[in-house]
C-alpha cells in the first residue's frame, strides 16, 4: 500500500510518534525520570550485512536489524519483515511498540523486532531461503527460546519461520521449535495463528462497539489493506453482519455503498493476485477511501496513512489500528479533538503476538491444543485488555492510545523496579 505523502512540517518518524506517546502517558503517572530514559531506548541493537549467493552467482549484500528493546517481563518477542522499506528508526519503533504490544495484554515478553531491507518478491525461493538461513546464522546468539523470539511479519510467512527454526536448531545442534513462532503446523505451529492478528482486531472492533452503544449490525466498516491481517478482520466482522463497504490492496481501493462479499473478493484476490483484475467494486483511490464515511475504519496497511493532511477529513466514528503506526501523532491529536474514538495498534492487533506466546507455550510443554481454545483465550484476554484500557481512559480523562500506554509502561516499570537494575 503506497505511503500518503505528509506536509513538511510534520514529523513522521515513527520512532518520535512512539516517543511522544509514551511521555506524554509516563508524565501522566509520574513514572521516575531515571526509567523513563530507560524506556525511551532499545536494550540492543544488531546491525548485520547478510550475503546472499543469487541465483545468477553474484553475491548481493543486504542490510539487517534485530532490535531488542526491553526485557524486563521477559524475552523479546517481535516479528522480521521482509521490505525495502526496512531501516533502523522503523526496526527500533516496532521493536518498542511491541513491548508495549506485549505488556498491554499481560504476556511475559518484552519487545524486539527485525528485518532486512529487500524486496522479497524479487527473490526466488533459493534466494530467500539463503538470505533467510545467513540472517539466523548471523543473529543466533541473539535469537534463542528463552532470550529473543522471532515470528513472521510484513514480506515473511511459515516457509521463512520453518528455515529459521531449522537453522537454529543445525547451530546450536537441538531441535529447538520454541525459537521461532508463526510456524507451519507440522512443524509445531499452532492452530489459529494464521487467523490471529485478523481475529483480534474483530474482537477489540466489537468490545469497542458495545462501549459505544453501536450494534455491529447498524455498521458500515472500511478497511484498508487486503492482506492477511485486512482481509481476515473484514470477514470476521461480516460474519458479525457489520457491511463492508469498502477495501483496498496495492491495486487501490474499491467501493461500494450496498456491500462488498468478502468471501467472494478473498477468492477472487487468491485468484487473481489481486483486486483489479475485474472486482466487481467502483475503483478509488486510497486516500478517497480512507475519507469515506463511515462507521468503522481499519487501516491495515503501513504505518503514517492518516497525517496531518488528511486528518481533519477523516469520518468515521470508530477507528481500529490493523497497522502498526497507521496514524501520526500530529494527526492523532486531530482525531481525538474530532471525537473519534481510537482503539489504538498496541491492543488491536495484539490477536497476534497472543496467539503466537501459546504457540511458544505449547512448544515448551510439547502438548497442543485445539483451535477452539486458543481462540477461546486469545478472545479473552483482548476483551479483558480493552475494558482495562476504557477504565483507565476514563480513570484519566485520557485517549485510548495514551490509556494504553500507562496500563503498559506501569506493568513494565513494576517488572523493572522489581528486579531492580538498570
Amino acid at each position: 500500500m503506497a505511503k500518503q505523502k505528509t506536509s513538511s512540517n510534520e514529523d513522521n518518524n515513527p520512532v518520535e510518534s512512539m516517543m511522544s506517546y509514551l511521555i506524554e502517558a509516563a508524565q501522566l503517572i509520574k513514572i521516575d525520570k531515571h526509567i523513563l530514559e530507560v524506556l525511551k531506548y532499545p536494550k540492543k541493537i544488531v546491525s548485520v550485512s547478510v550475503p546472499v549467493k543469487m541465483d545468477n552467482d553474484t553475491v548481493q549484500i543486504f542490510p539487517g536489524y534485530r532490535v531488542i528493546h526491553n526485557t524486563s517481563l521477559g524475552p523479546s518477542k517481535g516479528g522480521i519483515r521482509y521490505s525495502m522499506d526496512v531501516n533502523e528508526d522503523e526496526v527500533r519503533a516496532l521493536a518498542a511498540w511491541m513491548t508495549w504490544n506485549c505488556a498491554v495484554v499481560g504476556l511475559p515478553y518484552g519487545g524486539g523486532k527485525g528485518g532486512i531491507k529487500c524486496d522479497p518478491t524479487k527473490l526466488s525461493k533459493g534466494e530467500l531461503e539463503r538470505l533467510t538461513r545467513n540472517y539466523t546464522a548471523l543473529m543466533s546468539d541473539v535469537f534463542g527460546p528463552d532470550k529473543d523470539i522471532p515470528a513472521p511479519d510484513m514480506g515473511t510467512g511459515q516457509q521463512e519461520m520453518a528455515w529459521i527454526m531449522d537453522e537454529y536448531s543445525r547451530i546450536v545442534g537441538k531441535h529447538s521449535p520454541a525459537v521461532v513462532t508463526g510456524k507451519p503446523i507440522p512443524l509445531g505451529g499452532s492452530l489459529g495463528r494464521v487467523e490471529a492478528t485478523g481475529r483480534g482486531i474483530m474482537v477489540a472492533t466489537l468490545g469497542a462497539l458495545e462501549s459505544l452503544s453501536i450494534l455491529p449490525a447498524d455498521c458500515t466498516c472500511v478497511v484498508q489493506g487486503f492482506g492477511n491481517v485486512g482481509s481476515i478482520s473484514a470477514k470476521l466482522l461480516a460474519d458479525q453482519g457489520v457491511k463492508i463497504i469498502a477495501i483496498s490492496d496495492v491495486t487501490g481501493g474499491y467501493y461500494n455503498p450496498n456491500g462488498i462479499d468478502i468471501d467472494a473478493a478473498i477468492q477472487h484476490k487468491n485468484k487473481n493476485g489481486g483486486l483489479l483484475k475485474g472486482f466487481a467494486a467502483e475503483k478509488i483511490s486510497n486516500a478517497q477511501l480512507l475519507e469515506l464515511k463511515t462507521t468503522i475504519l481499519i487501516p491495515a496497511a503501513m504505518e503514517n496513512q492518516i497525517t496531518l493532511n488528511n486528518a481533519s477529513k477523516i469520518k468515521a466514528k470508530l477507528i481500529v489500528e490493523g497497522a502498526n503506526g497507521p496514524i501520526t501523532a500530529g494527526a492523532d491529536k486531530i482525531l481525538n479533538k474530532k471525537g473519534i474514538i481510537i482503539v489504538p495498534d498496541i491492543l488491536a492487533n495484539a490477536g497476534g503476538v497472543t496467539v503466537s506466546y501459546y504457540e511458544w507455550v505449547q512448544n515448551k510443554a510439547g502438548e497442543y491444543w485445539t483451535e477452539e481454545r486458543v481462540n477461546q483465550q486469545a478472545d479473552d484476554t483482548i476483551r479483558r485488555a480493552l475494558k482495562t484500557i476504557f477504565y483507565t481512559a476514563q480513570r484519566y480523562k485520557v485517549s485510548l492510545r495514551i490509556a494504553a500506554y500507562i496500563v503498559s509502561i506501569n506493568k513494565v516499570t513494576e517488572a523493572f523496579e522489581l528486579r531492580g537494575s538498570c
